[in-house]
Order: structure tokens, then C-alpha cells, then sequence
């Protein structure tokens, strides 16, 4: 069967938003166009499984919802990625340990196999991400796929707001191996820029992994926390923000204090949705879908 994806294939649901390749990430499209390798990803976030409350009383059928959705794709995706927040916060071990195992056992229904994550803050920062690794492994690492160069970030685990000098270490070691004009994509929890540092919208040393970044001439990043479609430029970096799966957030600075976007029960599941990336024929398409 042909991966070749269409963009229709993304457009069944109500489009809600969401953040993917808006900008052109130079020759490599027309390679992989040219070799056969159409390929497409998922990005999901922000799912806070074991959430309940008035900013989404339907807490536990949207995780699901975004399940069936991916899995009613014509075309699959080559994989998945939850970039943070896969569950909610809770200060006993027992309950943080039962949201991730049922988490774990909701997203296991995907049909696509390649499931990836990263930790957010509620997944992490309250044991340096010890229980995280447990359940899910490392909160940082890289592969490949198809010419293109992933890096997954963790900018949670560090109770300081830090990517940590170790990890920053180890990212310039893992992309000094790449010709700077390699793809690199990144997935991070948190911007790695100073979106709106007094809502947490910020990486504390973020600065020093986009200067890593910077010399890398076709980088794309994809992030979650700030619940909402986000686009911004540092340098030639594009950074993407997706909407998360559990209540969006209002824009930075529009109330003094950050609180979910109360629940519309004439539109319900505004604002929550996933991104789908389709890159084909050179040209990195976004597409979004809904939950509703």
C-alpha cells in the first residue's frame, strides 16, 4: 500500500487548531519526495489523564477520542508522539502510578505501534522523573527516521525549570555527528524560548539549546504545556506549539492568572485537538483535526 499522504486524509474532523512545519524545512522534502519516503507523524499533548473537573467534564473520554481519531486515519501514521503531560499531578505515588498504567493501557489500542513520549512537568516534577522512567523510560534521546534527524527533550524533570547541562552536553554531542544542513526536529514539554516565563511559558536554559540548534540550518520544533496553537521564530528555528487533549489555556498575559478556558457546552471540545504532520512532494503540509 502506498504512504503516500493525502492532504484530505487529514480534514475528515472539524480542524481545532494545532502547530506543524510552517515553515519550509529546505532541500530534504524534495530528497525524501524523490527517494519514495513520504512519511507522516502525530503529534500528541497534553492529555492529563486523571483530570476531573469543570474545565472538561468529559476528562475521560477525550484521551479515547483522540485515540479512535488517530486510528480512523485512511493512511496510519509512521509514529506517534506525546510531547508531555501524558498524565495529571498527584501527590500520592499509588494514584501517579494507576493514572500512568491506565494511560499506558488506553494509548496501547492505537493501531500504529510507534508510540513515543516525553515527560511534562505533571508526569516528572515531583521525582526528578524517577517514576516516569520507570513507566516509560528515558526523558531524552533521539533516532531516525526516514533522513530526518528527532531529538526528544526533557525540560521537566529538573524541579529548577532546566534542561540541565548534562542533557545540553549530550545534545551537542548527538548532532555533532549531522552535516548542519541535516533535518532536526525536536520535541520538548515546555517552549524553549521565553513565550511568557511568569505562566511557566519558558525553558530557564532554553536559550542554551537553541544556540545548539541555531548552526543546524533546517530545525523544526514541536512543543505542548501552553495548551494552544503557538508559532514563533528564533532565527531560523520554527517552533510549534499543539494544542493539548484536556482544556486550552487563554493567551499569555490576557488575565493575570493562568487558568483553563472555562468549558463551552455549545462547543464542546473547542480548543482541544492533535496535529498531524504530512510531509510529501517537498512541501511539509500542517493539517489538524479535532476532537469533536
Amino acid at each position: 500500500m502506498s504512504n503516500h499522504i493525502e492532504r484530505r486524509d487529514f480534514l475528515k474532523l472539524a480542524g481545532l487548531g494545532g502547530a506543524v512545519l510552517a515553515s519550509g524545512l529546505g532541500p530534504w522534502g524534495r530528497a525524501l519526495a524523490a527517494a519514495g519516503q513520504d512519511f507522516s507523524f502525530v503529534q500528541l499533548t497534553d492529555s492529563h489523564w486523571g483530570f476531573e473537573g469543570p474545565p472538561n467534564p468529559e476528562a475521560k473520554n477525550t484521551l479515547r477520542k483522540a485515540v479512535a481519531a488517530v486510528n480512523s486515519l485512511e493512511h496510519q501514521p509512521d509514529f506517534i508522539m506525546f510531547t508531555g503531560d501524558l498524565t495529571h499531578a498527584a501527590p500520592e505515588d499509588k494514584e501517579r502510578q494507576r493514572r500512568m498504567t491506565e494511560f499506558k493501557s488506553i494509548v496501547a489500542d492505537l493501531k500504529c505501534k510507534d508510540v513515543r513520549f516525553i515527560p511534562g512537568e505533571n508526569d516528572a516534577g515531583l521525582d526528578n522523573g524517577e517514576m516516569y522512567k520507570q513507566m516509560f523510560g528515558n526523558g531524552h534521546y533521539s533516532f531516525d527516521h526516514k533522513g530526518v534527524h528527532f531529538v526528544a527533550l526533557d525540560n521537566v524533570s529538573d524541579p529548577n525549570g532546566l534542561i540541565g547541562e548534562s542533557q545540553l552536553e549530550w545534545l551537542h554531542a548527538d548532532l555533532a555527528r549531522f552535516d548542519k544542513s541535516a533535518p532536526v526536529v525536536v520535541f520538548a514539554h515546555r517552549p524553549l524560548f521565553d513565550l511568557y516565563p511568569q505562566w511557566d511559558w519558558a525553558t530557564k536554559d532554553g536559550a542554551k539549546a537553541i544556540d545548539i540548534l541555531t548552526p543546524y540550518q533546517n530545525t523544526t520544533v514541536f512543543f505542548g504545556h501552553i495548551h494552544q496553537e503557538h508559532h514563533e521564530m528564533t532565527g531560523k528555528i520554527a517552533h510549534h506549539a499543539a494544542e493539548s487533549l484536556i482544556f486550552p489555556f487563554p493567551l499569555a498575559g490576557t488575565q493575570p492568572k493562568r487558568t483553563p478556558v472555562p468549558w463551552d457546552a455549545a462547543h464542546p471540545f473547542k480548543g482541544i485537538g492533535y496535529s498531524t504532520v504530512a510531509e510529501h512532494a517537498g512541501d511539509a503540509k500542517p493539517a489538524t483535526r479535532g476532537l469533536a
